[in-house]
């Protein structure tokens, strides 16, 4: 798995980019960056671009839920951008667990997906 973050906007707007299968492990390295952003600025707006994703180990899908909870009400907005049609539901199914505003982008549209995150 390949977990890059890069923070933009002074830190208000965090890009993650996911390849290959999540592990436990690899919230150790976005849970700090997106906790010590939300110190920084409340609520954040947040991409996360799925390139050649594969999902999650039960481990890591624990983590997430728990993230999930926990930042419920820390990120404004949502774009996920993606390959394929189980990463489109996905963002679909991640609504409920939480207030953010949330879109699924196809990833040749990744340029809409920063333009919407941008919107005031």
């Amino acid at each position: 798995m390949s977990v890059e973050l890069k923070e933009l906007d002074n830190g208000r707007l965090l890009e993650v980019h996911l390849t290959g299968k999540l592990v436990k492990k690899d919230y150790e390295t976005f849970l700090p960056a997106v906790e010590r952003l939300v110190k920084l600025h409340g609520r954040l707006l947040m991409l996360v671009e799925l390139h050649d994703f594969h999902g999650w180990t039960g481990s890591a899908l624990w983590e997430d839920i728990k993230f999930d909870a926990k930042h419920f009400n820390d990120i404004e907005r949502l774009a996920i951008t993606g390959e394929t049609k189980w990463e489109k539901g996905m963002a679909a199914f991640c609504k409920p667990f939480t207030t953010a505003k949330v879109r699924y982008f196809d990833h040749i549209r990744a340029a809409e997906a920063r333009d919407w995150l941008a919107q005031k």
